[in-house]
Parts: structure tokens; C-alpha cells; sequence
């Protein structure tokens, strides 16, 4: 059965140094999906705009506005796509696969988000705080991804296809060192994401030159 097209370019609201947002716009190039994009400068606080916030009352990025359904957050825009536009192979319809789908976005919003996601945005935005708690837990994290992708039958996140787990997951690991986090000791892990970069489509985050990267 033939999946839906949109009708008109779908608008993605995002900054090019953020991996939520780049989490969103990946996916929709993999998918081939139109997109208009609209950058918000963080430095001029467009997320907390009156207008923007009308579209997420958290001002937080990333959104997307599919001609009126508009959707905040970048893993339920994962969803949402998966679920309008993508085969099943992108977000299983059986239960045990979708929950195991299900763990990984909750980990990317929780220790992805609070461990390399957080080292990262310290380096990247010039701040001063200690990042040693949030570089643990990116290692800690790292050190989970690296024992799930030891299965070589197994090359993905939840088995032998990509799924919406892998994109949520694929920013911040890969732009880990950025934020001081090395992957020289993941090698499954450094595998997995040229796995992902090799997918048709495939469209790299912004990097910049701070931590190890520098």
C-alpha cells in the first residue's frame, strides 16, 4: 500500500547546531519528504517568540507544521513521521518490537539528552559549568549502545533494519566528542553510525570545533 504525500513542503523549525533538530530533519531526508526550513537563532531567543510559542508552549525546538497538524518535540515528530509517511520497518506495529523502540526514544530523551547532549551544548555554547556528571552518563550510555550492537546479526538498534530508535539516538552519539566524550572505546558503536550515514538520504549535523573535535 502506497504511504501519503504531503501536500506542500513540510516547515521545519530548527537550529543547525541542535541534534533534536537535526534528529528531525534526518528522518525527513531519509523518507524524501519536502521540507521548508525556518532557523531560529537562539542568540536572539526566536524560540521564545510570541508566534513560535503559540506552536510549542515549552519554546523549545524542534517543530514541525505538516500543512496545519503541528507537532513540537523532536521524538514525537519521529512518530508522527514514522507513523504518516514510513513503512512499519521505521516504528513497528508489534508490540514487543514497538516497545523496544518505545525504551530508546525514552533513553534519548532522558540519558542521551542529559549526558553527551548536555557535555556537548556546554563546549558548543562557551559555557564554564563542569560537564564531568554529563560526561559519565554519556559514557555509561555509551557503554550499553556498545554491548547492544556487539550481535553482528543484529546491526541496528532493535535488530536488523533502522528505526526511529536509531535517529533518535544517532545525533548527540556521533557528535559526542564535541562535548569531550571519546568513542575510541565503542567500536560497535563507531560502526553503527556509519551503518546510519550510509543510509540513502543520510544528511550530517553542523559540526563544530570545540572539545575533542577541536
Amino acid at each position: 500500500m502506497a504511504r501519503p504525500r504531503p501536500t506542500r513542503p513540510i516547515k521545519l523549525y530548527r537550529n543547525e547546531l541542535s541534534g533534536h533538530c537535526h534528529r528531525a530533519e534526518l528522518f525527513l531526508r531519509l523518507l524524501e519528504l519536502p521540507i521548508q526550513m525556518i532557523e531560529m537563532d537562539f542568540a536572539r531567543k526566536d524560540h521564545k517568540r510570541a508566534d513560535f510559542v503559540a506552536l510549542n508552549a515549552f519554546g523549545q525546538l524542534p517543530v514541525i507544521d505538516d500543512d496545519g497538524s503541528v507537532v513540537p518535540d523532536s521524538n514525537a515528530i519521529l512518530v508522527y513521521l514514522a507513523l504518516r509517511y514510513a513503512d512499519e520497518s521505521w516504528l513497528p506495529r508489534d508490540a514487543a518490537r514497538a516497545a523496544r523502540v518505545q525504551r530508546w526514544l525514552s533513553i534519548a530523551a532522558g540519558p542521551l539528552a542529559f549526558g553527551a547532549a548536555v557535555a556537548r551544548w556546554i563546549q558548543v555554547s562557551g559555557q564554564t559549568r563542569d560537564t564531568g556528571d554529563a560526561i559519565a552518563r554519556a559514557h555509561q550510555l555509551c557503554g550499553v549502545m556498545e554491548q547492544t550492537l556487539s550481535n553482528d546479526a543484529f546491526p541496528f538498534l532493535v535488530g536488523t533494519a533502522p528505526t526511529i530508535a536509531d535517529i533518535a539516538l544517532y545525533s548527540y552519539t556521533a557528535h559526542a566528542p564535541e562535548g569531550n566524550v571519546s568513542l575510541a572505546d565503542y567500536p560497535h558503536v563507531r560502526a553503527w553510525l556509519g551503518r546510519i550515514q550510509a543510509l540513502p538520504g543520510f544528511v550530517p549535523m553542523k559540526a563544530s570545533a570545540v572539545g575533542l573535535a577541536a
